[in-house]
């Protein structure tokens, strides 16, 4: 397998050598496999260069891997399309691993700066958990050189950057402090006013409802060992007369829910539904930057903490510096949700800790460096 994998590089690295005799555009090129719609931090940068520097130009390439082999062959040939628009461009994003970037021979000129879709770091990612099971493989993360060619790397705050720097295996020097751009989002009081009525709209139950809305966001596991039944044993514990219940799972989990009483979304993400919540559940997930910058009561449902953290781990000890209360049944979860155990100080705190504050806007801010390194 590994000669196969060798030389399948090699021959596009051959490809991708006459791909690079071709004119460099005055363009920006977006890479993303996390979905197949374009993320919303692509589209923020875009239209503030187009504002600020009309100069350019923007391609998106936004595709998940699903699974099946016609899927996977698809995306072979979608990272020939990627390999044109990386040779004949001035600067590549990327909120992901992108496999042309990492394994083929780029340009000296080419700026490549990885802007990782998660809005901080707190649970081990990437080089970090090498050969466990949330990981990957140490042999294969040679093989296809992961996350290598990159000119700098962005981090949510110091605090996050030697975190940020271990995931990507980069050198301190590289990591730039710049949050999101959908950071500003959380802070835009008439955007928040319009997703809370396309939320309505959608479901229309919500609306003026006496009820407390909780938003339930667990974290992405490559096995779902007991999430479903830890889900059911929540969803059993809901006083329904008191509570709505909003359950988000990863667009990669391959399992539902069908509960009547319980809303299980998919028309929008975390982010836009946590603008509706009362109060927040997740427990490893990196929404939790998100949610604290909204200053929403937090709470953790942790019920397979044992097992997680042999296969994931932290950068931070997780018991002592979460910012809410971390609850190991559906029945204390519940319990501490009704007593209105969480402490939203604690949660500005950490937001203050993990996310830097801006100068201009969070997207600005990252415009300008992004031209900066352009021009420089």
């Amino acid at each position: 397998m590994t000669i196969i994998v060798k030389c399948g590089i090699g021959f596009l690295n051959v490809i991708f050598f006459f791909m690079k005799c071709l004119p460099v555009q005055n363009k920006i090129t977006y890479i993303s496999r996390q979905m197949d719609t374009t993320p919303v931090d692509f589209e923020m940068v875009k239209e503030q260069m187009i504002q600020d520097h009309p100069e350019y130009k923007h391609v998106i390439l936004a595709k998940m891997i699903h699974q099946g082999l016609f899927s996977k062959i698809g995306y072979i040939f979608h990272m020939f399309h990627q390999m044109y628009h990386i040779a004949t461009s001035k600067a590549v994003i990327l909120d992901t691993y992108c496999i042309p970037i990492s394994i083929l021979k780029q340009r000296d000129s080419l700026v490549v700066i990885q802007m990782w879709h998660a809005l901080g770091a707190f649970k081990k990612f990437g080089y970090s958990i090498l050969d466990k099971q949330e990981g990957s493989s140490s042999k294969m993360a040679k093989l296809m050189s992961m996350h290598r060619h990159y000119t700098y790397v962005l981090t949510s705050s110091v605090a996050a950057l030697p975190y940020f720097a271990e995931a990507f295996d980069v050198d301190k020097s590289k990591m730039k402090v710049y949050p999101l751009p959908k950071t500003d989002l959380l802070v835009n009081k008439a955007y928040a006013r319009e997703i809370m009525n396309q939320i309505e709209t959608a479901y229309p139950r919500l609306r003026h409802t006496h009820k407390e809305i909780l938003v339930y966001a667990p974290t992405f596991r490559k096995t779902h060992d007991h999430l479903k039944e830890a889900i059911e044993a929540l969803i059993e514990q809901v006083n329904f007369t008191r509570y709505e219940l909003v359950i988000k799972l990863h667009p990669l989990t391959k399992f539902t829910i069908s509960d009547p009483r319980v809303i299980v979304d998919t028309k929008f993400s975390s982010l836009e539904f946590f603008y509706a919540a009362d109060a927040i559940i997740t427990d490893y997930s990196a929404v939790l930057f998100e949610a604290c910058m909204l200053k929403k009561p937090i709470y953790f449902y942790a019920f397979d903490y044992d097992v997680y953290t042999k296969s994931r781990s932290f950068y931070i000890d997780y018991k002592a510096h979460m910012p809410g209360p971390i609850c190991f049944t559906a029945k204390a979860l519940i319990s501490a949700i009704n007593r209105r155990d969480a402490d939203v100080q604690k949660v500005e705190d950490f937001a203050d800790l993990m996310v830097a504050p801006c100068k201009r806007s969070y997207t600005k801010d990252f415009c300008d460096f992004l031209v900066s390194s352009l021009k420089s």
